[in-house]
């Protein structure tokens, strides 16, 4: 007997207008999804976009860079910039909250369900030259799942792991393990994220 007579039946999945569906059962105002519908410029692919209540509208700013986006939800003051050459991605469930900025010169990468902040900074460049050094890029990558509090920075070349925690006003200049607390200036190593299922 052929083993897929017992496989169990996968539901299809979503589609985006199911998915918009169910966050407005679940209480989402519909008005953030139009709001969305005036914000998408900039984006290069973009799943389903929520915009909460508020100004200034989110600013996305594409100076022939890769800016890519799943299904995500954007407060007032967000800033999100790709310069020529740089991509900028963000996954699926993930949330910027007000005045959160995200600067691409070369490769910036949000996972899935993150959570950033009030006036979080995350950049991966200098922005400029600095003394008779050349300015500088390397990659930042953020996990899924991580949370970035408020007011925090995460400089150049940094990855957080996936459920880390950046406490508020923490600057990262070094990367964080997966289920990791940081705080501080710079950030260190405060704590552990007790992974799902784990009783200790």
């Amino acid at each position: 007997m052929s083993d897929l007579v017992d496989a169990p039946v996968l539901p299809a999945p979503k589609t985006a207008i199911q998915k918009v569906l169910g966050r407005l059962a679940d209480g989402t105002p519909l008005m953030n999804y139009v709001r969305g519908l005036f914000c998408r410029r900039g984006f290069d692919r973009l799943g389903v976009l929520a915009v909460a209540k508020g100004s200034p509208k989110p600013s996305v700013k594409n100076e022939d860079g890769e800016i890519i986006a799943e299904n995500i939800l954007l407060y007032p003051g967000v800033r999100l910039w790709a310069n020529k050459g740089g991509t900028l991605s963000i996954g699926n469930g993930t949330y910027l909250n007000r005045g959160a900025e995200v600067i691409a010169w070369e490769r910036v990468e949000i996972g899935r369900d993150c959570m950033i902040g009030w006036d979080v900074v995350i950049m991966d460049t200098d922005l400029h030259p600095v003394g008779d050094r050349p300015m500088e890029n390397k990659p930042v990558v953020i996990g899924d799942h991580a949370w970035i509090g408020c007011r925090s920075i995460v400089l150049k070349g940094v990855t957080i792991g996936e459920h880390a925690i950046v406490s508020a006003g923490a600057i990262v200049t070094k990367d964080v393990p997966p289920y990791t607390i940081v705080a501080g200036h710079p950030a260190r190593q405060v704590g552990r994220v007790a992974p799902a299922g784990d009783a200790s």
